[in-house]
């Protein structure tokens, strides 16, 4: 390493956060000079309710070196192939949002624009009839994807459900394999440079001062460093996204876990239901605004399928964005950089996006400016696009029976989603970045779940025939069925490729 070459790096905060951050850098520092270490205090709790994934965990932990089926088994995983919507739109509602593809385009046309020309008049019936996650995942099925090529079982990805307690364990103890040094104890003081206001140190109640380098803040909401020390700012998204609160609670199955996380819309806000192999994970994402604690814990317990395993547990969050996720010699992570509420399970995602492009722009000594700069501004994007698919779920419904869906529906959009969605309503255009992790389908289906369904459609679409379009949206929807019908079901599949401990010496 040379003179300007960072030494050591001190994480502050433990939780998924901390030590998904710890468990990366280690696996990608492992043989370099570099100290990697992290401080946090058992008497400190963790927020732990994000329990939902999407695809692109795989590929960050197979390049961290986890492995899959240890992974899950150490973590009571289900599988997940997408999130079912229920009641968003219209009340007695449901669609699913998967995480794949719908039919097959057709000599450069995409298979919406098909199914948008056909639909006038009737004949090709729900674009989620032509999704072969979405039938796999309302049949209770599971497959990893094929790898051969034009097949129908390649068409989709898959994600995980785990408990989050589970999953920072299972990383601690694969970081600390690996050298990562940890602190127990409580900060109760930050030292900064009294030039550039770069943080020297943190001391801790027993005495010990800890330097590093460069500091990654995982502390949660309350920003210990990035906005406590060095009042970087936050941008209040809330006028959009309104929900401010969450009940969380777990319970025992009452009907088999599929492999989808479920969302009900409520009377303020939304209800997720998370199945594990040992328990159900649920939580009532809502509004002070329009209810209150009492009302809205009350609703949560009123919809579980069984009695809770813990009395509820309370979040209070404000929707937004930290303005500097990078500020001097400090990198928040996690729910100190932003917090977008759990809707499309992307909590994880965004940390594993933070770590990936402070691996990309890793700084040295100096620190400049412009790696700062360009980190802000990726992680500023990816947090305006994920904010934008959310409002969309809730702006695009016909729902008027309560406050909180009215103000949803009528409320003033950030203009990025207006443009959005009238080029949607014209003609389906869907509006897709090199950066941004939703891609078409993912818009594809919440327009047309929540009945935004386009005027017109591509002009290319016409070419082909009534009858030949007719056959071909046949056949695909043979081809979706008959390999459903293939697929094993999700918990035959989880019995024999990672059964929890508990579920597998209880013979269940």
């Amino acid at each position: 390493m040379g003179e300007t070459a960072i030494r050591k790096i001190l994480i502050v905060g433990g939780g998924t956060a901390g030590w998904i951050t710890a468990a990366a850098l280690s696996a990608l520092y492992a043989k370099k000079a570099l100290k990697i270490e992290l401080v946090e205090s058992e008497a400190i709790g963790t927020v732990g309710v994000g329990e939902a994934t999407v695809p692109h965990i795989r590929f960050f932990n197979d390049r961290i070196g986890v492995d899959e089926r240890a992974f899950m088994l150490k973590t009571a995983a289900t599988f997940k192939l997408g999130i079912e919507f229920r009641d968003w739109g219209r009340i007695g509602d449901s669609y699913v949002h998967p995480f794949g593809d719908f039919g097959r385009p057709v000599g450069g046309v995409k298979f919406h624009q098909l199914w948008r020309r056909l639909q006038d008049s009737g004949a090709p019936g729900s674009i989620f009839d032509y999704s072969l996650p979405v039938r796999l995942a309302t049949q209770g099925r599971f497959a990893k994807p094929s790898t051969e090529t034009g097949a129908m079982g390649a068409t989709y990805s898959y994600a995980y459900q785990f408990d989050a307690s589970l999953y920072a364990a299972y990383l601690r103890e694969l970081s600390v394999s690996r050298g990562v040094t940890r602190h127990e104890g409580r900060i109760t003081q930050v030292v900064q440079d009294p030039i550039s206001g770069f943080v020297q140190s943190v001391a801790l109640e027993d005495g010990r001062r800890l330097e590093a380098d460069l500091f990654i803040d995982c502390s949660g909401f309350r920003g210990l460093l990035i906005e406590e020390t060095l009042k970087s700012g936050y941008e209040d998204w809330s006028q959009w996204l309104p929900c401010d609160r969450a009940w969380a609670a777990p319970c025992a199955a009452a009907e088999p876990g599929g492999a989808y996380t479920r969302a009900t819309a409520r009377e303020a806000g939304w209800q997720w239901r998370i199945p594990l192999q040992h328990r159900v994970g649920n939580g009532y994402v809502f509004s002070t605004r329009f209810t209150d604690e009492d009302a809205a814990r009350a609703l949560l317990l009123r919809n579980l399928e069984s009695p809770p395993l813990a009395e509820p547990k309370m979040l209070r969050f404000t929707t937004g964005v930290r303005r500097k996720s990078w500020n001097r010699n400090v990198v928040a992570i996690g729910l100190s950089s932003g917090f977008l509420e759990p809707l499309e399970s992307t909590s994880i995602h965004l940390i594993q996006l933070a770590i990936t492009y402070l691996i990309e722009l890793m700084p040295d000594l100096s620190f400049r400016p412009e790696d700062e700069a360009e980190y802000n501004r990726m992680m500023g994007r990816e947090f305006e696009v994920i904010r934008d698919f959310l409002i969309l779920h809730y702006h695009a419904t016909e729902r008027d029976d309560t406050p909180f869906w009215r103000y949803c529906r009528t409320m003033e959009i950030p203009p990025s989603l207006r443009a959005k969605m009238d080029l949607f309503r014209e003609r389906g255009v869907v509006v897709t970045y090199n950066q941004g992790f939703f891609l078409e389908p993912s818009w594809v289906a919440v327009y047309l779940g929540q009945g935004v369904v386009p005027r017109d459609f591509d002009p290319l679409a016409a070419r082909l025939g009534d009858r030949q379009l007719a056959e071909m949206f046949d056949g695909v929807k043979r081809e979706v069925g008959e390999a459903a019908a293939r697929t094993p079901s999700h918990q035959a599949f989880l019995d024999a490729f990672c059964p929890f401990p508990a579920r597998a010496m209880a013979g269940a």
